[in-house]
């Protein structure tokens, strides 16, 4: 298990998070404090995009230790408010935790490997779930890697992530996927 930090890689990131409204709500937290809290506990810089969007986009940046540090915040929190909506609930089974990055096309053929090894590889070292989309986010050159298991797992996962990113930095110019605002209601027409 080698520490990300020897071999120079405690270099300055950034990655950034699709988030649904009610999952921003929840990081936000009442008056903006756990956004706070998180912020002052982990070092990173988050961003949230304004909003007006349906989807929002969360820019964490720092050295990827505070990265990893916001990382396990937002999956803990994600956990909890997971656990508050089974009280009362007769599900048994608990939902993993599920985090959508936002990675440059450009990353995601290192990040999958030769004939998909890298990806089963990290599969298989942490636990977690990853699946790179088939497509482009709209209007951008990036794609969303979604990660689902235990906020342990996620951690791991996002660590091996970061690690691939580093070592292949984005190739041409990225266009960065900006979420569409909600516009009007959608009136679905006929009996749909």
């Amino acid at each position: 298990d080698t520490k990300v930090t020897e071999g120079g890689l405690n270099v300055t990131l950034t990655i950034r998070l699709l988030m649904h409204g009610k999952e921003v709500g929840s990081i936000i937290g009442k008056k903006g404090e756990t956004v706070k809290k998180m912020r002052e506990e982990s070092g990173a810089r988050i961003n949230i995009s304004e909003g007006s969007c349906p989807e929002r986009i969360v820019t964490i940046t720092g050295p990827t230790d505070a990265i990893f540090k916001a990382f396990s915040m937002i999956a803990l929190k994600f956990e909890e408010d997971i656990n508050a909506s089974m009280t009362n609930s007769t599900v048994t089974s608990k939902p993993p935790v599920t985090l959508r990055l936002v990675v440059p096309a450009s990353q995601c053929g290192s990040l999958i490997g030769k004939g998909g090894s890298k990806i089963k590889e990290i599969r298989e070292s942490t636990g977690a779930q990853v699946q790179v989309a088939g497509d482009m986010l709209p209007n951008s050159t990036e794609r969303a890697v979604t990660i689902s298991g235990t906020p342990d797992a996620i951690i791991q996962c996002v660590k091996q992530i970061c690690v691939v990113m580093l070592e292949s930095p984005p190739k041409g110019a990225t266009i960065p996927y900006r979420p569409k605002p909600a516009s009007a209601p959608i009136i679905f027409a006929g009996g749909q």
